[in-house]
């Protein structure tokens, strides 16, 4: 069975401001359509054909580069439409605001050191809060790598991620990642991340 592109659960519109449609048609139906289709290439008829996504993710040491990369850039994109909402209640709420607030010090620090991930990752990659453990945790990938891979260097749990590739903003930002990570927070769908956190505790 080969991998399809999931459809966005929003309009390509729905995040302006703060990401503008024209990147959200381009990185959704191109980018993350490239990923699909250069998986699909990769494993057919190999022992890797009819393995699930999180099969091949978790095993990202052992399998070829093209279906490393690819298989990742595919899970991770699935993920990050997830992960944001034109609905965005801005901060989290209950336990999961609790553990933030009591692993990081406060909300605003917890931005502070996750935006710091994100901005000093070294060309592409991706930003994320992990369970690790049973305890929260900031990391960063490389490439379209994840912290399900079994070469993370911090392995856990993805409850939050951000694509810090330049795809992902510069139409918009230009090279202001950082602005970038800025308005991200506008957008975070933290009824997601709480789900996810419930199910990792």
């Amino acid at each position: 069975m080969a991998f399809t592109l999931p459809a966005l659960p929003y309009a390509f519109e729905a995040l302006e401001p703060h990401i503008d449609a024209t990147t959200m048609q381009i990185h959704h139906g191109k980018h993350h359509q490239a990923y699909i289709d250069n998986l699909n290439k990769a494993i057919a008829g190999t022992p890797n054909e009819g393995k699930s996504l999180e099969e091949l993710v978790a095993k990202a040491g052992s399998i070829s580069p093209a279906v490393r990369n690819n298989a990742g850039g595919h899970w991770n994109h699935s993920f990050f439409w997830q992960i944001m909402s034109p609905k965005s209640t801005k901060a989290p709420a209950g336990k999961l605001a609790d553990d933030i607030h009591t692993t990081f010090g406060s909300f605003d620090a917890f931005k502070e050191k996750f935006n710091a991930a994100g901005t000093t990752r070294f060309g592409s990659g991706w930003a994320w809060l992990i369970l690790k453990d049973g305890k929260l945790e900031i990391t960063s990938t490389p490439n379209q790598d994840n912290p399900l891979m079994d070469v993370a260097e911090v392995k856990g749990t993805p409850l939050l991620g951000v694509d810090v590739w330049e795809h992902a903003y510069y139409l918009k930002y230009q090279n202001r990642r950082a602005d970038y990570l800025g308005a991200f927070w506008n957008l975070v769908n933290w009824e997601k991340v709480a789900e996810l956190y419930a199910a990792g505790k």
